[in-house]
């Protein structure tokens, strides 16, 4: 029977293990006050070692963001591949949009604080913008199908419903005891029924 050689010094950090830490700092801190010294420090490593997985304080901004992203836009192209209704689809998109928030919490919560101080935080924000397009154009088509008022402008309610969903980070937690998915309906109720019984 053969052993493995014990490893020596701290055990190491996988990219995603890296990437999860200096999410929470640049949330506590801010990504601009959140320097390389202080991320080594709170994984307890080098800075070379981090630099082992990631050129720079930028890329890991810009995995973190894309996370967030990514899983927004996959639950858009379900939804620009889904028939029916713009209304139905507008449901499909917000409940997908608050289950994507909830499994990824971390980082849709550092997506929504980037201000375009950067490069790679302005593309972001343009991607942002793509998104918010693409809400205000189903809330348009759900309003000519008589489906959503036709007082109310379509680029405003498509900002206040993801208000809505956008303010999700501030208050809400994961528990086991609580799913995501019963978040999601009660923010489809709220947003489709409203509170009036």
């Amino acid at each position: 029977m053969s052993t493995a050689p014990a490893r020596r010094g701290r055990p190491g950090y996988d990219l995603e293990s890296l990437l999860q830490v200096a999410v929470k700092l640049f949330n506590e801190r801010g990504y601009d006050g959140t320097s390389m010294e202080d991320l080594s420090r709170k994984l307890g490593i080098t800075k070379s070692a981090i630099y082992h997985h990631v050129p720079s304080k930028e890329e890991l901004l810009r995995l973190a963001v894309d996370r967030a992203l990514d899983g927004l836009f996959e639950v858009a192209d379900e939804t620009t591949a889904l028939e029916g209704p713009a209304i139905d689809r507008l449901t499909h998109l917000v409940r997908g949009s608050v289950l994507v928030l909830a499994d990824r919490l971390p980082f849709v919560t550092l997506l929504l604080r980037v201000r375009g101080n950067t490069k790679i935080e302005r593309a972001a924000l343009a991607r942002r913008r793509e998104f918010d397009h693409l809400v205000a154009d189903l809330v348009k088509q759900a309003e000519s199908e008589g489906d959503v008022r036709p007082d109310l402008d379509p680029a405003v309610a498509a900002r206040l419903l993801f208000g809505t969903v956008n303010s999700l980070i501030e208050w809400y937690r994961p528990r086991r005891d609580s799913p995501a998915e019963d978040l999601a309906d009660a923010v489809c109720k709220m947003a489709f029924e409203g509170l009036r019984a």
